[in-house]
């Protein structure tokens, strides 16, 4: 007994060292398993720090310079990839232009030597800090810098440039924004001999800040010499300047003779008396633009437009007769771009001679804003005719055109990419009649699939919506997956409208007339060319 106990005491004793153990080691498996938990978890985490620094690169391109400088704050990384000059490209240096803030010139030579160099193709100067000495180091320093703009507007006196010894050589764009009071021949006269490669000019003018008061017009720049100075011109823009006529545009055409496109928009007293000669010296003018000038009917008839290769035509706001727009248009031969919005004079047997007459097959966009002399019924057959061909279209501002003359010729307008419709709140006088937009806009959505700008201009209380709207905004939002603008008059349909297509993450879409406006310039041939900041 006593010998059979002790082995049964020492068999207990032992199962309980093994249990012991066995417990001991199920505790320090599951310890260690949860420090290997602990290890593995943030590893298995992406974070933006692990991105390799060319996607990093990518990414920051998409911002602009001033969240990038914000961004370089936050570690030595982001700080280095910041300061690539990759990103650097193109630079804007006029806060008031959404550009970034240079407190010094010091600062800003740093900058062209350490940031930009060989990268930079773009540049914006304010008239602080245009001065001989920045304009010779982004000559020396900037080999491959092809855009220039420099900007005047705020001038009340130039620095001085008899030392100005360099220049940058290779631009092919320059833009300059002139003064109403600064004359330029003393900095123009040191850049002639840089600038002979330029091939798209744009002179800014003072329209928008002239006052009601009559004031003494100075000629600031002299365009005489300039043209000289610059034989290979193909795009000139001359917008808004209150002393360029006739004579100006005559001495472009006398040694431009690769000139291709004429922007003249709201020179008021360029009257067209040059244009003859600018189409005869100038064979490759295909675009002419003379918004808002004073062309007169007789200049404009004397041009001998059946031998001309124009393309594309603005001429919105020039008080044009019956007779002439009727001249003009059925001897252009091959007309792809049209502007003649506000024109009286602009009918229905003027648009019946363009159709019938007239080379109108290979018209794209169409603006007829306020042309308030067109019925409905020479719309419609128009659009019946040629609507399968146009790719923008705006007829805003005419009274009598409503939702039912849309929802009629929609069904034409399948290729249509911008459209431009309704009233424009104040212009004309107010409309009894409701435009039923749900159905619009699915009418919209069922026919112009590849529709990517549209503004409806009339106001809230011409509207009239009901609560299934929101089934309409669905469908014009699914098939019309091309659309990057749509502006409203600001109310309640615009908050509705604004709030579905944010819910489907697109919040840029949607704008409001304030600040937002829909035309074919984006149609233009010459629209990239012709932008200017």
């Amino acid at each position: 007994m006593d010998l059979s106990t002790d082995v049964w005491g020492q068999l207990a004793s032992f199962r309980g060292t093994l249990e012991e153990q066995h417990n001991a080691r199920s505790k320090t498996h599951a310890v260690r398993s949860m420090h290997v938990r602990e290890y593995l978890v943030p590893t298995l985490i992406p974070t933006i720090d692990k991105l390799p620094d060319k996607v990093v690169l990518q990414i920051f391109s998409y911002l602009s310079h001033r969240e990038i400088c914000r961004l370089a704050r936050t570690c030595r990384k982001w700080r280095m990839i910041a300061y690539d000059s990759r990103l650097w490209k193109s630079v804007s240096l006029r806060p008031e232009m959404s550009g970034l803030h240079v407190s010094s010139l010091e600062a800003l030579l740093a900058l062209i030597s350490i940031r930009f160099g060989p990268s930079l193709r773009y540049i914006e100067l304010p008239i602080e800090l245009i001065t001989h000495t920045v304009l010779y180091e982004l000559g020396s320093k900037c080999p491959n810098l092809t855009h220039m703009l420099l900007d005047f507007s705020t001038a009340m006196q130039l620095h001085d440039f008899n030392e100005l010894q360099g220049f940058p050589t290779k631009l092919r764009y320059m833009c300059i924004c002139l003064s109403e009071v600064i004359f330029m021949e003393g900095f123009m006269r040191k850049i002639y001999s840089f600038i002979n490669g330029l091939e798209v000019l744009h002179l800014i003018g003072t329209y928008e800040k002239i006052s009601e008061e009559e004031e003494e017009i100075y000629e600031v720049i002299n365009i005489h010499k300039m043209k000289s100075a610059t034989p290979n011109l193909r795009v000139v823009n001359l917008y808004g300047i209150n002393f360029v006529d006739d004579s100006h545009v005559e001495a472009f055409s006398s040694n431009c003779i690769q000139l291709e496109c004429l922007a003249i928009n709201y020179c008021a007293k360029v009257t067209g008396s040059s244009l003859r000669i600018l189409f005869q010296r100038c064979r490759k003018m295909r675009c002419l633009l003379a918004q808002q000038t004073g062309l007169l009917s007789e200049h404009v008839q004397a041009v001998e437009w059946e031998k001309t290769q124009l393309q594309e035509l603005d001429i919105t706001g020039t008080d044009l007769t019956t007779e002439c727009l009727t001249d003009l248009l059925t001897r252009v031969p091959a007309l792809r771009w049209l502007s003649a919005g506000q024109q009286d004079g602009f009918n229905d047997s003027v648009l019946r001679a363009f159709a019938d007459k007239g080379n109108a097959r290979s018209l794209m966009a169409l603006d007829l804003d306020r042309c308030e002399s067109l019925s409905e019924d020479g719309l419609y057959k128009f659009l019946l005719r040629f609507g399968p061909q146009l790719r923008g279209l705006v007829l805003s501002g005419i009274p009598h055109v409503t939702d039912q003359l849309w929802t009629g010729t929609l069904p034409s307008l399948r290729q249509v990419k911008i459209l431009v419709m309704g009233m424009t709140e104040g212009c004309c006088p107010k409309i009894n009649q409701k435009v039923l937009v749900d159905q619009l806009i699915d009418c919209i959505a069922q026919n112009c699939a590849q529709l990517e700008r549209l503004e409806l201009r009339w106001d809230p209380e011409t509207l009239r919506y009901s609560d299934k709207s929101q089934k309409a905004i669905d469908t014009l939002r699914v098939r019309c997956l091309r659309l990057r603008c749509l502006v409203l008059s600001d109310g309640k349909y615009y908050e509705t409208v604004k709030a579905n297509f944010e819910r489907a993450d697109r919040t840029t879409v949607v704008r409001t007339t304030t600040n937002c406006r829909v035309s074919n310039c984006y149609l233009s041939s010459f629209y990239q060319d012709l932008l200017f900041n």
